[in-house]
């Protein structure tokens, strides 16, 4: 049997009877060891996680491999706040009191504002997951990838039911979301041959939620998508980077991206906090889209500048001559 009750100022309430059980159930009886391990797992699905994948492919082993996964992903990331903005449905810890929110998603920010928490139908998580891991999967063509493709969305999904995140339906839609995703795009981009009216398509299927989404993650996920679309042909025609499978500049590329990441977002937040845009007005709105287009742009398209220098060092190194020997004395 299913609930419904409409909250004007919030959102919508609405369950299954078996999923609030379920979840009661699940925080009542998992010990906090049990509970903390499986509240990791959502680490799978988020942010941090797509920076190391994306990055390790886009940045590293193959960069094509990096821009199939990252444009598949900011689409699935803006798509399923829109969705969500239409359902309004509240997670599962308003509609029970036995249910509690263990891993925030806006750790900054009360678990009851909705607008910075965010709702609840889709899974963000499961379905950002169900796209990273599967478009990883579609390229590589791997048994092995093609079974963690499977195994870690579970592993996610199962985590946010856990965590009081998100009703199981939630997490079953966000997986079909995510399977919707890897395989209309690839397919959408072959039919149409011209880069920018692909872009175009992408962009006016995202820009209606300017016109009703309240949550963050929207506009978020939005400035992504659109610096992403940016960096792409201007990396190509400017940049021309080369990958690496060296080991270390692998690992010096993923950290340097990550810091660039996290470094430029701190220092953007606090320049727009300067002027005072943290109301929810149309205005926080852009500037949150630009904050985010911006810092995209520089992972994707500035930072890989960089390696530039780190390939001249590595290529000096590599051709140093060897030391000569000393000549032998003789008697």
């Amino acid at each position: 049997m299913m609930f419904l009750t409409a909250i004007a100022a919030e959102g919508n309430r609405f369950f299954l009877d078996w999923e609030i059980a379920l979840m009661e159930w699940l925080q009542a009886n998992l010990s906090p060891l049990a509970i903390k391990i499986l509240s990791q797992l959502s680490m799978f699905g988020e942010e941090m996680m797509l920076i190391v994948v994306m990055g390790f492919f886009y940045w590293c082993w193959d960069k094509e491999i990096g821009k199939f996964i990252g444009v598949n992903f900011l689409i699935v990331s803006v798509w399923n706040p829109m969705i969500k903005n239409i359902a309004l449905r509240l997670r599962p810890y308003f509609c029970s009191d036995k249910i509690d929110l263990l891993r925030l998603i806006d750790s900054g920010a009360d678990k009851y504002d909705v607008a910075a928490q965010g709702y609840s139908f889709p899974s963000g998580h499961s379905a950002g997951a169900a796209t990273i891991y599967g478009s990883t999967a579609i390229r590589l063509r791997k048994k092995w990838v093609t079974a963690l493709a499977f195994i870690l969305p579970l592993l996610v999904g199962i985590s946010r039911v856990v965590v009081g995140a998100h009703f199981p339906t939630d997490v079953l839609v966000g997986w079909a979301l995510g399977a919707l995703v890897i395989f209309f795009i690839p397919w959408l981009r072959k039919k149409i041959n011209n880069r920018w009216l692909f872009y175009g398509i992408i962009v006016l299927t995202a820009l209606p939620g300017f016109f009703y989404c309240t949550s963050t993650d929207y506009y978020s996920s939005f400035g992504m998508l659109v610096g992403f679309l940016l960096a792409e042909p201007f990396e190509e025609k400017f940049v021309r980077f080369e990958n690496t499978r060296n080991p270390i500049r692998i690992v010096l590329r993923i950290a340097g991206g990550g810091a660039v990441y996290f470094g430029l977002n701190t220092v953007l937040k606090a320049v727009f906090g300067v002027f005072s845009l943290q109301d929810g007005s149309f205005a926080e709105h852009l500037a949150r889209c630009g904050r985010y287009a911006i810092v995209i742009f520089v992972v994707i398209a500035i930072y890989p500048m960089l390696f530039r220098l780190g390939d001249r060092i590595f290529k000096k190194k590599t051709q140093e001559p060897a030391p000569e020997e000393a000549p032998a004395e003789t008697n």
